[in-house]
């Protein structure tokens, strides 16, 4: 079984936000494969079903981004058939990013996002893949912790539904045909603009 997570905050009024694309992402990886992220479990929701074959679990942690950990940890702790380094997919944003640029990594450090790292702290170990999906760099005039919580502008929403599928498509590759030619066919692809 491969356990994929999606970080970001609760909340309708969050939903749109930067710093919660990637619900989007997983919302969207859902709906492709009829997969329904509604159990309440594992300090989160929850939804099981098929992707390439594979049984996959599918968490969108209701903890805030920055203490997404214990909900990860625990739903490893339920899961003993999901290996860590070959079976869990974390995948959440980056303003490091440009908008839209997406970085798989089969392992490493968090980057300085806060939320990676409490995941890191609660697992112990950061041998585990990882999609970043890029949310660009605030502007100068504005804090980063604002930055996140603004929802995107119209011309990037209008963007957002191509690389939303983008992201979808990388998730499906990883789980089909490993992290290694995932990173090959969508590390090196364009974001908008580039």
């Amino acid at each position: 079984m491969r356990l994929l997570v999606g970080l970001g905050n609760p909340g309708p009024n969050r939903a749109r936000t930067r710093h919660n694309v990637v619900f989007r992402v997983l919302d969207a990886l859902a709906s492709r494969h009829r997969i329904e992220i509604h159990t309440p479990a594992f300090a989160g929701h929850f939804g099981r079903g098929l992707i390439a074959g594979c049984e996959v679990g599918l968490l969108k942690p209701e903890t805030f981004m920055n203490r997404s950990g214990s909900a990860v940890a625990a739903a490893l702790a339920a899961m003993p058939s999901v290996e860590l380094t070959r079976d869990l997919i974390l995948v959440y944003d980056d303003f490091d990013l440009p908008f839209g640029r997406l970085r798989l990594r089969g392992q490493g450090g968090a980057g300085g996002h806060r939320g990676a790292a409490d995941v890191i702290d609660a697992l112990g170990s950061d041998g585990f893949a990882r999609l970043r999906f890029g949310i660009g760099r605030p502007p100068e005039s504005s804090s980063t912790i604002d930055y996140v919580l603004e929802e995107f502008s119209a011309d990037e929403e209008n963007k957002l539904v191509a690389r939303i599928d983008a992201a979808v498509q990388a998730l499906e590759t990883s789980i089909a045909d490993g992290i290694e030619a995932a990173m090959s066919d969508f590390n090196a692809e364009p974001s908008p603009g580039d």
